[in-house]
């Protein structure tokens, strides 16, 4: 759990220290004043990157050329407590756990995940087929570390192999083939097992909130055929040599992997409505947080950006009574919204006015 949050030039957000110790945080103000900058703050101290989509420099604030967040966390009320720190200085950014400096985020991913709602989560539902592997990746990720190293290796061989398409380099060529090969068939397998577990979890989740009274699941598409090996696949790639040199791409492989929300066989994303696709990003989301708690085992914190605006007044009941298992939730509201119904004596309450936080509305 964060107990303190501290920002220093990040974004529009003041300069200041926020208690947050509460297993719920309600952010309230108008648009524009700073909640979901306040979320992506704590995003930033649970995976040393913003969920905006921003580059490094972009999040100091106007004028400024750094910034610096802080957290002091506590993993449960008898734990001791710990601190994590991300900078960015002279167009570097740095991490570090209790003062000691943290090479590789996926550290910091174990130690605090994270999952955050937000609207551009529609891009799942109805975007290109690349947001949906981003959403794959990213759970895979969450449950397996080993995922991760795994996805980082076919990167950078698919961008070396890209290259030598461009530049015609037939002799790497054939090395590469072999390495993509190998890399690819083992992230195409994990991606069907995780897709496979993750499946009714989607789908049980979807069904509590919806009460379409029809299953609607997932179903993974590869590009490479399930079951072939890493030499067969070998053998396809060199079949398409030509068309790849002429385009200086890779033209197959798990970068074109695709999946699909069924529904009685059919592609049910092709067909729905903009409040069941808006409903299924949403259940997206609760399904991975779910995910990660089950596999893992620990409870992941949750950040709500505005995503209930959207819901009818039942859907939203039901989402919140079957919020996944989280060690703390940020909500943001606008000041018209019923967040009072969603609060306990325990919810803290802040209220976000041009990048301040103060527990005292002052409208």
């Amino acid at each position: 759990m964060f107990e303190t949050v501290t920002t220093l030039r990040f974004r529009n957000l003041a300069d200041a220290s926020t208690g947050v110790g509460a297993r719920r945080v309600f952010l309230v103000g108008d648009n524009g004043q700073g909640k979901t900058n306040f979320l992506d703050a704590v995003y930033s101290l649970c995976y040393g990157a913003s969920f905006r989509g921003a580059t490094d420099a972009e999040a100091a604030r106007h004028g400024q050329e750094e910034w610096s967040l802080a957290a002091d966390t506590r993993a449960g009320p008898e734990d001791p407590p710990s601190r994590v720190t991300v900078s960015f200085r002279a167009g570097r950014k740095a991490a570090a756990l209790d003062g000691k400096a943290v090479p590789d985020r996926k550290a910091m991913i174990e130690r605090n995940p994270a999952v955050v709602f937000c609207p551009s989560d529609m891009d799942f539902a109805q975007g290109e087929p690349e947001r949906r592997r981003f959403f794959l990746d990213q759970t895979a990720s969450l449950v397996s570390p080993g995922y991760l190293d795994s996805l980082r290796a076919y990167r950078k061989v698919l961008r070396m192999r890209n290259q030598s398409l461009k530049d015609g380099r037939l002799d790497v060529l054939e090395v590469l083939d072999e390495q993509l090969a190998e890399y690819g068939t083992v992230l195409r397998d994990r991606r069907a097992e995780i897709l496979g577990l993750f499946d009714p979890v989607f789908a049980e989740r979807y069904e509590a909130v919806s009460r379409l009274g029809i299953r609607v699941g997932l179903e993974y598409r590869p590009s490479w055929k399930p079951g072939t090996g890493p030499e067969e696949v070998v053998a396809a790639l060199r079949a398409r040599r030509r068309d790849e040199l002429a385009l200086g791409v890779t033209l197959s492989g798990p970068h074109r992997d695709r999946f699909r929300f069924t529904r009685e066989g059919g592609d049910f994303a092709a067909f729905a409505s903009t409040g069941q696709l808006r409903l299924l990003a949403l259940t997206l989301r609760g399904a991975q947080a779910r995910f990660c708690a089950e596999r893992t085992g620990r409870k992941p914190l949750l950040l709500l950006d505005d995503v209930l605006l959207e819901l009818d007044p039942e859907k939203r009941r039901r989402f919140m009574e079957g919020l996944p298992p989280h060690g703390q939730a940020f909500f943001t509201f606008l000041p018209g919204e019923p967040y009072g119904d969603y609060a306990d004596d325990s919810t803290m309450v802040y209220w976000v006015d041009d990048g301040r936080l103060s527990d005292t509305d002052r409208r």
